[in-house]
């Protein structure tokens, strides 16, 4: 049984829970415990902690996350239907591949389920365990990565935090379709790594980019199936974090917006928030994140994929000759532009037909621009 691989949540929190008001979020969650274990039937969202950190050189505290979950918990929810249960922790195994192993079948199974997993703990390169996750699942993966670094490493070199990224692209079964990554800061990746991610039609987003206008990520966010937030992509002055000192990087509300667009996404089916520091300062940002995503998911509006096009409007821009086909929700405003996929071969990117744009996409299409992401979908699906 995959859950057997998950720790009851200890007693001091249990305690600690007991000891809150029925107004705030630990009152309102079910607990892995020793005496029970959740019915996975009834839950929408599980918070699993990975205590594995073996392949982050730069973490110099064990993993514990006892101070987040106070944190997150103590606070107030929204006006939330959601359930949410807390399933434990994930212990580091004998090796961090029986540690992958252990995470890989238990997210597996919660997708399965429908229930979002948010994966939280230890060093980045659980990220791959997550992406291994969906080996089961018969579909491709858009992964977003929320991170100062591309976290590239050189062939044959043993899975890290820092070169995950490489086993995620070369490992098979290959199942990646797309790759974006939120906020990488220049002076981190080497002009190859950027040429790098051009040539494979992968999605990069600098720093500063986002920063000066943040609803650049919103559409990235709607088109992706993992998401992957590396803590060191916020800046010291909002995370607290001196033991690997980051002076630039996104800033608290910041990050909690980019973890909202997260939970907002329909697609979005795993969450996970890694390189944490078991320090109690960034424990404060680490739990409004997940509040933020959680807050996100309780507004999910079960569009596309899952909607009809009976519900949008249809508008044709027409540029040399090209036919750009957008559609515009009426519900919420938001914009699609629809990818022509060949019907042979790539079967499994059926779902993908129609690919999150913004506004500001329609206006350069009638402006005769292309726009940029569509035409980097065209040659993944040519290659």
């Amino acid at each position: 049984m995959e859950f057997d691989f998950l720790e009851p949540v200890n007693e001091g929190i249990v305690k600690f829970i007991s000891s809150l008001s029925s107004q705030e979020l630990g009152s309102k969650i079910v607990l892995h415990t020793q005496e029970q274990f959740p019915d996975i039937s009834k839950i929408n969202i599980a918070i699993i902690g990975v205590l594995e950190d073996r392949r982050n050189i730069n973490m110099v505290n064990e993993v514990n996350l006892t101070a987040v979950r106070k944190k997150l918990y103590g606070m107030f929810p929204g006006n939330w239907d959601a359930s949410i249960a807390d399933l434990g922790d994930i212990l580091a195994g004998d090796s961090v591949e029986d540690t992958y192993f252990a995470v890989k079948k238990v997210v597996s199974s919660l997708i399965k389920n429908k229930v979002i997993p948010i994966v939280v703990g230890g060093s980045q390169d659980l990220t791959y365990a997550l992406y291994r996750a969906y080996d089961d699942l018969e579909q491709m993966v858009n992964m977003v990565s929320v991170d100062n670094r591309f976290d590239f490493g050189k062939e044959n070199e043993t899975i890290s935090a820092n070169s995950y990224l490489t086993n995620i692209i070369i490992d098979e079964p290959n199942n990646l379709f797309n790759y974006c990554n939120i906020g990488y800061q220049t002076y981190y990746n080497s002009q190859e790594e950027i040429d790098l991610i051009e040539k494979l039609f992968f999605d990069a987003y600098r720093l500063g980019e986002i920063s000066n206008k943040i609803t650049l990520a919103e559409p990235v966010f709607r088109d992706a199936d993992l998401v992957s937030i590396d803590l060191n992509s916020v800046k010291s002055s909002a995370s607290a974090n001196m033991i690997s000192f980051e002076p630039n990087g996104f800033n608290g509300k910041e990050i909690c917006s980019l973890a909202r667009y997260a939970g907002i996404s329909d697609k979005v089916s795993s969450f996970g928030i890694f390189n944490h520091n078991s320090t109690m300062p960034e424990a404060v940002i680490m739990a409004q994140i997940i509040w933020y995503f959680i807050e996100g998911y309780h507004y999910r509006s079960k569009e596309y994929p899952f909607g009809s096009r009976i519900n949008y409007l249809k508008y044709i821009v027409l540029i040399e000759d090209e036919e750009l086909i957008f559609y515009k929700s009426d519900k919420t405003d938001r914009w699609w532009i629809e990818i022509p996929f060949e019907s042979s071969g790539h079967n499994k990117l059926k779902r993908n037909t129609l690919l999150p744009c913004s506004y500001d996409e329609y206006l350069s299409a009638c402006n005769q621009e292309l726009p940029e992401r569509w035409w980097k979908a065209q040659r993944k699906n040519a290659l």
